[in-house]
């Protein structure tokens, strides 16, 4: 029988990278909240990015996708979901806005879980909100095409009364004052992942629920930055994490590091990517067109009007536009392709 007590397994690790990583991230938290208080108005547009490449790139872990304007105005609420993919995206992301605006009353409870995995399916019918009613088995497909049984999870008939208990050791650990709850978070994660309460939706439930810890300790990074989008950058790394972390985990013999290493590592990620993303926003003497003007200088290779609204917050594509179009006329920049495929790069030849 699982033992979901978290009271001596996160002392194991303190590892100096894993203590490392909380050192960088508290730093993080508190320059983050000062730039956000600061400049609420201007980071607006950074939040609705944040959702859209969340809702996205969570989905899109699953296999499930639309194209990229479907998936901007389900995001935005421009437009019903058409197809079974574009339901389950706008569940997603009416429990992502659940979590960013009401964080704070949603407790950790399987209660309140199920209600979110509700959410999640609520225009597929009622085929959200309850445990699997069958055990269910996590398989992976080789690059010849051969399926073979990856992990087993709880059993159906255990599985209320373990994610019960692991919420309450989850809320008994918070109460630790010597336990980071950053540590908690990818632990608690791991555990919900190896329990796999549902008949669908685990991963994306995983992904949420990350969010919401993350929140009700006060790291509110995702609200700007898809923490989601930074997993799918690196899935290969989050599925041989997540596979390191589980085997013996029945046995209560598992080894957590490699999974929360990579969490945290993509909470750093995240914070940096805000960071960079802001920093021109601090220097309040470089105008709209020169911060556009230094993104582009600085960023390797090519980059599209897109990337760029996402990466100088506050700016308008107007503005946007209009630079664009008179760096390529004095010759700073140079533009590659036509229409919706257009980028553009440094012109550094005209430097020398």
């Amino acid at each position: 029988m699982r033992n979901y007590s978290f009271e001596k397994k996160w002392q194991k690790l303190l590892t100096p990278e894993i203590v490392s990583y909380l050192t960088i991230i508290h730093e993080y938290k508190v320059e983050q909240r000062l730039i956000a208080d600061k400049h609420a108005d201007i980071l607006t547009n950074l939040i609705n990015i944040a959702k859209i490449q969340s809702t996205g790139s969570s989905n899109k872990i699953e296999g499930i996708f639309t194209t990229e304007p479907r998936l901007k105005k389900i995001v935005m609420d421009k437009t019903m979901p058409k197809t079974r993919s574009e339901r389950e995206i706008a569940g997603y992301r009416d429990v992502l806005n659940i979590i960013h605006e009401n964080n704070e009353f949603i407790p950790i409870t399987p209660k309140f879980i199920l209600q979110l995995h509700r959410n999640l399916y609520r225009y597929e019918g009622d085929i959200g909100g309850v445990y699997k009613s069958a055990d269910n088995i996590i398989q992976e497909t080789d690059s010849e095409g051969n399926s073979h049984v990856r992990f087993t999870p709880v059993a159906a008939w255990e599985t209320p009364e373990a994610l019960n208990e692991l919420c309450n050791e989850y809320n008994k650990a918070l109460n630790d004052s010597k336990l980071d709850p950053l540590l908690l978070m990818p632990m608690f994660v791991l555990d919900f992942l190896c329990i796999h309460p549902f008949k669908d939706g685990n991963g994306r439930m995983s992904r949420l629920l990350t969010l919401l810890l993350l929140y009700k300790s006060d790291y509110v990074v995702g609200k700007y930055i898809s923490i989601e989008k930074q997993i799918e950058n690196t899935k290969e790394d989050y599925y041989d994490a997540l596979q390191a972390s589980s085997m013996k985990w029945h046995e209560n013999k598992n080894d957590y590091e490699p999974f929360v290493k990579y969490m945290l590592s993509m909470v750093v990620a995240a914070y940096k990517d805000f960071m960079e993303r802001t920093k021109l926003i601090e220097e309040k003497t470089i105008s709209k067109p020169d911060r556009i003007e230094e993104t582009i200088k600085n960023h390797l290779g090519r980059i599209t009007k897109s990337e760029i609204l996402e990466l100088v917050p506050g700016v308008s594509q107007t503005t946007v536009q209009r630079t664009l179009t008179e760096l390529v006329k004095s010759g700073k920049i140079i533009k590659d392709g036509d229409g919706r495929y257009t980028k553009y790069h440094w012109n550094w030849e005209a430097e020398d």
